[in-house]
Formats: structure tokens, C-alpha cells, sequence
């Protein structure tokens, strides 16, 4: 068992949640994590233990956290190669295939992109979440493309703050069935859990779920499909292909959101992170990450009938 003690300062003038404010000063643990040591006692405000997420700190207040991590949480190292794009003593941006998992969850404890890393980088396993060291944000298995990951505790900072400003630009290739009602657009919903399947996330209303922003731009018309361009101003899970299935012309190949019968023979859905502009850590200037398609979803574009 590992212990870390974390101790700092409250100095702001206006009051904020206990959750918030360690959130912004841990920021290699999520909210959820956060609130969870919170509510098992591991936080002091003054010398005095808080098990409420929600309560407010004032100018002045000493915060201490008392993080304990389990080695055994970490996942295995497995030698699975790695498209990398780019790499630097911070970070490195990897080019992943369709199928690859991110990181271990339930039902994929291994074969993951983290057990490759830890192969390949062992240093990540002391960056970030024992469960899924180096991660700063994900895509989905099926999805391919641009994923950048944190080598250092510096690196992984930096760029979970860039993620949180919202100062990364994404933008991904979508093979959609039919075609938007305009070319061009911008979607803006409010994204949570689907009450009728837990496992999928819908469009909801009122105050309940996150505000999800999506522009999107058509790069090409076919008989019975669009190509789009489609840049997610937010992060939301499952996002895109929510938005795309909302606007009545979901993803080609996405049975969960999209046509239950496949209209082109697909193993997987026509989505791809084709292009990740951010700023590396240290630097001042934006670095574009470009990726082409790859061979397959190249293959059905090319064989597609014109309009």
C-alpha cells in the first residue's frame, strides 16, 4: 500500500466546494475519486476530518488529503505494438486502431492501450490513476485515431488542464447514413445516462445530464450517405455518435445508436479522431496531430456511388 500526503491552502476570496477545489489541485484523480475519499474520511479541513463533498471552504482554510493507492490496482504490462505519431520526455500521441480499449474496465481486465504503455513506458504506471496511468482522455474501442498520453506527472498536469479549458480542438471523420437537414451545423444538447438502458447515454432535459456542444461540417455527399467533419466542443461520452443520432443521420455501423441493420458490411463503426490540435507541455505555440484513415474505412469511401 501506497501513501501520499497532500497539504495546501485555500486562498481564493469567494467560497467553493471542497470537492471542486481538490479536484483543481489533484487534477490526476477525477471528480468522482475526489468526492469518494472525501465521504471515507480521508480529507481534513483545519485539522478536522470532512465527509461532505459539498461543503464550502473560506480564505484561510488548510486542506489535507490522504491518498493510499493499491499496487495491485495497477494492470499488467503486455507487449502490443503501438502506431506512435509523436513522443517527447512528456508526452506521447499514439494513432489507434479500432478494437484497442483504452483502459481496463469491466470485462477487459487486459489488452488494453494502458497495459501497452506500461510495456513500453513503465514510468506512466507513478502517473495519474493507478487504473489508468498516463490518460488524459479517451475514445471509444471502436473508434481509431489520435490519443495523446501523459509520461510525466508535469505532462499529465498540463494536459488535463488543456482538456478542462477547453484549449484542445478535436476533429474526427464520420461516415453518416442519409444527411444532416444542413450542411453545416452546431448542436447543442444536454447528454446523461438513458433511464431505460444504463449503459447508453441519451439526449435529456431540464437540468439533468451536461451541456454537450458539437459542430459538424459535410466534406462529401454520397447516394445514401454524408462524410462529415465533426469537431466536439465538450467531451461528453458517446458524444458524437449521440448528436449524429440525434440529428436523424447516425454513424454508419453503430448498432447502439444508429441503424439496427447495417447499411454498409462494416466489422466496426465510421468513426475516426482524424486531427488533434493542443498545446504540449512547456510550449507556448499549438501543435497539429493529423491521421489518415485508415485502410478499411478508406476502402468503403472509395467504393461508395455518387450521388
Amino acid at each position: 500500500m501506497k501513501t501520499e500526503l497532500v497539504e495546501t491552502t485555500f486562498s481564493e476570496e469567494s467560497a467553493k466546494r471542497l470537492d471542486k477545489f481538490l479536484a483543481e489541485q489533484i487534477t490526476r484523480l477525477s471528480r468522482a475519486r475526489i468526492q469518494s475519499l472525501i465521504s471515507e474520511g480521508g480529507v481534513k479541513v483545519n485539522e478536522k476530518v470532512v465527509t461532505k463533498p459539498a461543503a464550502k471552504l473560506e480564505m484561510g482554510d488548510k486542506v489535507s488529503v490522504l491518498l493510499t493507492e493499491n499496487a495491485e490496482e495497477l494492470p499488467e504490462k503486455q507487449n502490443i505494438d503501438l502506431d506512435v505519431i509523436y513522443e517527447d520526455e512528456n508526452v506521447v500521441v499514439i494513432n489507434k486502431p479500432a478494437g484497442l480499449v483504452v483502459h481496463p474496465g469491466a470485462g477487459n481486465a487486459e489488452d488494453t492501450l494502458v497495459n501497452a504503455l506500461l510495456f513500453h513506458w513503465p514510468q506512466i504506471a507513478e502517473v495519474g490513476e493507478p487504473s489508468r496511468p498516463g490518460i488524459v482522455h479517451r475514445l471509444d474501442k471502436d473508434t481509431s485515431g489520435i490519443l495523446i498520453v501523459a509520461k510525466t506527472s508535469f505532462g499529465y498536469t498540463w494536459l488535463v488542464r488543456q482538456f478542462k479549458t477547453r484549449k484542445v480542438k478535436k476533429s474526427y471523420l464520420a461516415l453518416v447514413d442519409g444527411k444532416p437537414p444542413t450542411p453545416t451545423g452546431r448542436i447543442e444538447t444536454r447528454i446523461g445516462r438513458d433511464d431505460r438502458h444504463r449503459q447508453r447515454m441519451a439526449i435529456v432535459y431540464g437540468s439533468q445530464g451536461k451541456k454537450a456542444e458539437t459542430e459538424y461540417y459535410t466534406i462529401a455527399e454520397y447516394k445514401d450517405h454524408s462524410l462529415l467533419e465533426v469537431n466536439p466542443l465538450t467531451g461528453r461520452t458517446h458524444q458524437i455518435r449521440v448528436h449524429l443520432a440525434f440529428l436523424g443521420c447516425p454513424v454508419v455501423g453503430d448498432l447502439i445508436y444508429g441503424r439496427r441493420k447495417k447499411s454498409i458490411e462494416l466489422h466496426r463503426f465510421f468513426l475516426h479522431a482524424s486531427k488533434l490540435i493542443i498545446r504540449l507541455p512547456g510550449e507556448t505555440e499549438e501543435t497539429e496531430f493529423t491521421a489518415l484513415l485508415p485502410a478499411d474505412l478508406q476502402t468503403i469511401l472509395d467504393h461508395l456511388e455518387k450521388p
